[in-house]
């Protein structure tokens, strides 16, 4: 018989017809919450895996309700929305999808401090309101080139950030939980000691309750006036009114946001500000990612259901 499979976020259209050939699927991704909970109040103990993502619930009530879960599959990299707790206690293994899109996202974070030490969004209303023509010249901007650059978070997609970096002049130091020995670039323990002395903070460590507001008041404040802070991870590691406070105040010269308290709302507050730069949370937003993401997301529950190693365990 085939697996019984809880769809809780779908992974592409060709991905899930695939998985339709192996497993048997009960589509969770329903807008009507009371119809989700019947459904799992209804299959919970049928339910052998779960395909899910970072934004979408998994609490430990609901894995409570399904006693023969074996694997759950994240497709995403984010995983800070899942009880890992309430699975490792189970010993129920989670998989996740940051090996398909560290790439990208680098790209993305370097992107977004590009363009805010540039002044793109701005310099693009200069050419477009006729500004460029009835006033002259766009102001001068800053470059990348010997600039400083503190990486917060050193894992896969911090390391892929960091060659990226120095390509491009930045001389790079890194805040993390702990220092990694393979890392060629200076470890800073003191998060608010690498933000006085970077020009550019990216932000780039895992969500919930553990780097809740870990960029706060103080970090800000210490990246100074004319610091730009990215954040690539969620938006829930920044103090987001004390963010507004600081680029309001002038306390903060920038912020590269592709991550927000509030999605798909951020608030108008932040949003109005002249000097932000902002991405609709769309990091990994390849056609070509989001395939890998998917077909990684797969290939773990095939994995586990072969009897083989997985391929991305997180807990």
């Amino acid at each position: 018989m085939k697996p019984d499979l809880l769809v809780m976020a779908p992974p592409l259209p060709a991905f899930l017809d695939d998985l339709a050939s192996r497993y048997t699927l009960h589509r969770h991704d329903l807008a009507d919450i009371a119809a989700q909970a019947a459904l799992l109040a209804d299959l919970g103990p049928r339910i052998q895996a779960v395909i899910t993502n970072g934004h979408t619930p998994l609490t430990a009530q609901m894995i409570a309700q399904m006693p023969a879960l074996q694997i759950v599959s994240c497709g995403s990299a984010g995983y800070d929305t899942l009880d890992v707790a309430a699975l490792t206690a189970r010993g129920i293994p989670l998989t996740n999808t940051s090996d398909a899109l560290s790439d990208d996202v680098a790209d993305t974070a370097m992107m977004l401090t590009l363009a805010a030490q540039r002044g793109l969004v701005a310099a693009h209303a200069h050419v477009t309101s006729g500004d460029w023509g009835r006033d002259g010249p766009f102001p001068l901007q800053s470059s990348l080139r010997g600039k400083r650059l503190g990486i917060v978070g050193m894992g896969k997609i911090g390391q892929a950030i960091l060659p990226r970096a120095e390509a491009s002049g930045l001389q790079v130091a890194y805040f993390s939980r702990t220092e990694k020995p393979e890392v060629d670039c200076p470890f800073q323990p003191d998060l608010t000691a690498l933000a006085t002395w970077a020009d550019i903070l990216i932000v780039i460590v895992a969500g919930g309750t553990g780097t809740m507001n870990l960029i706060d008041a103080a970090v800000l404040r210490a990246l100074g006036p004319q610091g730009t802070l990215v954040n690539v991870s969620r938006g829930s590691v920044v103090d987001e009114p004390a963010l507004i406070a600081a680029l309001r105040a002038g306390d903060l010269g920038h912020a590269a946001l592709d991550v927000f308290w509030n999605e798909p709302n951020p608030d108008p507050a932040l949003t109005a500000l002249p000097n932000v730069t902002l991405y609709p949370h769309h990091a990994s937003g390849t056609r070509e990612t989001r395939a890998a993401m998917s077909q990684l997301a797969v290939a773990n529950l095939d994995a586990h259901f072969n009897g083989q190693p997985l391929l991305s365990r997180v807990n």
